[in-house]
């Protein structure tokens, strides 16, 4: 089994010692996001785990709790972009604070555990192709040589995010702006050293060497353990395709252990809350030493071992 921490919430970032506590129980709860009643009880044991992919803009609270999964193989995919506060309102300083983080981490558990994401590419007035050009840049020649992999995508549009959305004023994003993009983002990520890919994108952009992204990674998970000199009960980690994302996503199946409405980064683009208010009311929900991320358990739960 693979733990994908989270797509749906910043976990490193807000949720680590809730994370930390669940992986000295050896277990954890989770909710269905589309049955509430429906509880899946997942053992984080290191028997029953291959791999931890966590998802993080801002990995500061969690670097100093890492020496707790030593008996466990992880990767970290991180996403930096070059958005302010307009966009990611509650993000910390990326040049004061997120690159040192991601420099940090990188010298912490090594350059080929932390991916970099320059997730979701938009483009309105301020931030143009140039634009994105530039900072692409600036933000490559920091991060060289502590990864070596670069994954990009361009913004998608959610009935969750539209409203978010309407406000910023986006161009659309055609197939030969991506091209553009494309071919200029690679040029720069290979002057630098990075091997590059899209994420869950239609667009093909092979002709630049970029190639098509698996996220969450049985391929890079086993290498992993095998420096580890980890074998497990899948010591192979020949994982089937997510059939729970989209069609163009490459990644492998994996358990998401995060809840939807919780992520207090605040990002425009997000598809994963409902609104500022919810999140703050739903957070407020939060206990680190329950089962649950969000909430307890309540009257009407169904709670099963979920089997792999």
């Amino acid at each position: 089994m693979i733990i994908s921490a989270s797509r749906r919430t910043d976990i490193p970032s807000y949720y680590s010692d809730w994370f930390m506590n669940r992986i000295r129980e050896g277990y954890v709860l989770v909710r269905n996001p589309m049955r509430y009643h429906q509880v899946s009880n997942i053992s984080l044991s290191p028997e029953a785990v291959d791999g931890i992919v966590f998802w993080t803009k801002n990995p500061l609270p969690i670097l100093d709790k890492l020496n707790l999964l030593h008996d466990y193989t992880y990767y970290f995919q991180f996403t930096i972009t070059p958005y302010g506060a307009d966009i990611e309102p509650h993000l910390p300083s990326k040049s004061e604070l997120i690159i040192p983080a991601f420099q940090r981490l990188s010298d912490q558990i090594g350059p080929e555990r932390v991916i970099w994401r320059y997730d979701p590419i938009l483009l309105n007035d301020k931030y143009s192709i140039s634009y994105h050009l530039r900072a692409f840049e600036r933000f490559a020649q920091r991060l060289c040589g502590y990864t070596s992999q670069c994954t990009i995508s361009f913004i998608d549009h959610y009935r969750k995010n539209a409203h978010s959305l309407a406000k910023l004023g986006l161009e659309d994003i055609s197939t030969e702006k991506m091209l553009v993009l494309g071919r200029s983002l690679a040029e720069i990520a290979h002057h630098y050293g990075y091997r590059i890919d899209t994420c869950a994108e239609k667009v093909d952009l092979e002709q630049f060497g970029v190639g098509h992204a698996r996220c969450v990674d049985d391929r890079l998970l086993g290498k992993l353990r095998a420096q580890d000199r980890r074998q497990g009960r899948n010591p192979s980690l020949r994982y089937a395709k997510d059939k729970n994302q989209r069609l163009e996503c490459g990644c492998v199946a994996s358990v998401d252990i995060g809840v939807y409405n919780s992520c207090q980064n605040g990002c425009k683009y997000c598809y994963a809350n409902f609104s500022d208010y919810s999140v703050r009311k739903d957070t407020l929900r939060h206990n680190p030493d329950a089962p649950l991320l969000l909430g307890e358990i309540e009257d009407g739960d169904v709670v099963k071992e979920r089997n792999f």
